[in-house]
C-alpha cells in the first residue's frame, strides 16, 4: 500500500510561484512514473506533468510547459512541482500520482495510488 501526501499549495498573485511536494509515508514509488494532475471546480481532473524514474524523462501539458518543473528526489520517496508565472487559471486541487509501471503515461487510468490533492488558488 502506498500512501501520498501532497503539501505547498495556498493562495498566491498571479505571476507568483509555488512549490508543490509529494512524499510516499507507506510504500515506495521506486522504478515507477509519477504525475501531478490538476481538477478545478466543475470540470474533469487533467494532467500536469510527468516524471520517469531516474527523472532523464519528463512531459507536462501545453498550459504548462515552460512555467511549472517537475523534479524527485528518489532518496526521499518524494516528488516536486515547481510552479512560476502563476495564471488565474491554474487554480485548482492538485493531485501527485504513482504510474502502474515505469513508461510515461498522462493518462490518469495508468495511476494506481493518488494523494489527497492540495488547493492552489491564483487571485488578486
Amino acid at each position: 500500500q502506498v500512501q501520498l501526501v501532497e503539501s505547498g499549495g495556498g493562495l498566491v498573485q498571479p505571476g507568483g510561484s509555488l512549490r508543490l511536494s509529494c512524499a510516499a509515508s507507506t510504500g515506495t514509488l521506486s522504478y515507477k512514473i509519477m504525475a501531478w494532475f490538476r481538477q478545478a471546480p466543475g470540470k474533469e481532473r487533467e494532467f500536469v506533468a510527468t516524471i520517469t524514474w531516474h527523472g532523464v524523462y519528463t512531459h507536462y501539458a501545453d498550459s504548462v510547459k515552460g512555467r511549472f518543473t517537475i523534479s524527485r528526489e528518489n532518496a526521499e520517496n518524494t516528488i516536486y512541482l515547481q510552479m512560476n508565472n502563476l495564471k488565474p487559471e491554474d487554480t485548482a486541487v492538485y493531485y501527485c500520482a504513482r504510474g502502474r509501471s515505469s513508461s510515461p503515461t498522462g493518462d490518469r487510468n495508468d495511476y494506481d495510488y493518488w494523494g489527497q490533492g492540495t488547493q492552489v488558488t491564483v487571485s488578486s
